[in-house]
């Protein structure tokens, strides 16, 4: 099976990729179900996709990307708009899933998939609500153990020995967990100490626990300060944007104040942190393992 799957691999090395984008595409469309239901603690499984006056959506009205487009935005049963969120993320993990195909072999593209499906979801309810479920922590730091046991490629381990290699991913789960969560930790209680006030959530802590999980300790400090980056170039643009629009908050970035009222960006302004880490973990997956660990393990070798 190993040797047809190269042979079609060879003579069409389109079709994995293509394949990897379609099955993305919907995948990003049961996660603008998760995005939109859980955090309303409604279930994801039933009823099925509907519009907002009630009546359900038919199978042609709902293919992904697509439909959207094709329908100009807006129900065909009674004309209410719909967001572009909901195309942006279905073509978002479409392209995500096609990059990991492309990137890696097809036992950690596949793991890969359900981190980068983690990472978008968690990303979506916190930009919304401030806030990252269990489901998308706990539940994909877990998720991220058992895939390191089954695919121990997907920290580097690739020997000869699957049961040591096994054991091994293991541990690098675990060990990316601990450091993740337990530097972010840290910097939110220094932060909280400063500030008298809490600085960031425990999801977050939880959730670069998660991303570590998947992407090592390496992974994990490169998610935090990538993240950090992010967010300054963030905070630049929305900062831009509101001196040319000439508003008080940009939309670009949501904002709010302790009590949940949306505040002008500033000093002491609540922003959403998950997304920024989500960022950089999958730039990291798709991008800077390779020489993130390089530079570790040379930094170590100094040590």
């Amino acid at each position: 099976m190993l040797h047809e799957f190269s042979t079609l691999q060879a003579a069409l090395p389109w079709f994995f990729p293509l394949a990897a984008f379609l099955f993305g595409t919907c995948v990003g469309s049961f996660l603008n179900v998760v995005v939109h239901r859980l955090p309303r603690k409604e279930s994801v499984v039933a009823p099925g996709s509907h519009c907002g006056c009630g009546q359900p959506i038919r199978w042609f009205d709902n293919v992904p990307v697509l439909s959207w487009f094709l329908l100009r935005g807006r129900a065909r049963c009674c004309g209410r708009p719909f967001s572009f969120r909901y195309p942006a993320v279905e073509l978002l993990t479409g392209l995500l899933f096609a990059a990991c195909a492309l990137r890696h072999p097809p036992a950690v593209a596949a793991a890969g998939w359900v981190f980068l499906a983690g990472l978008i979801g968690a990303s979506g309810i916190d930009l919304e609500h401030f806030e990252i479920p269990d489901l998308f922590t706990l539940g994909l730091g877990s998720i991220g153990v058992v895939l390191s046991a089954l695919v121990p490629a997907l920290h580097g381990h690739a020997g000869e020995l699957a049961l040591a290699d096994g054991f091994r991913g293991v541990l690098s789960a675990l060990l990316g967990i601990c450091v993740g969560s337990g530097l972010l930790l840290w910097i939110a209680l220094g932060a909280e100490a400063l500030l008298r006030r809490e600085a960031m959530g425990f999801g977050d802590v939880l959730f670069l626990g998660a991303i570590g999980a998947f992407c090592g300790w390496q992974g994990a400090v490169f998610s935090l300060f990538g993240g950090a980056v992010v967010g300054v170039i963030w905070f630049g643009i929305a900062a831009v944007w509101t001196r040319l629009a000439g508003r008080s908050a940009p939309v670009a970035l949501p904002a709010q104040s302790a009590e949940g009222a949306a505040t002008p960006l500033g000093f002491g302004a609540q922003v959403p942190f998950g997304p920024m880490l989500a960022v950089a973990a999958a730039a990291h997956f798709l991008i800077f393992r390779g020489p993130v660990n390089a530079w570790f393990a040379e930094l170590a070798s100094i040590l």
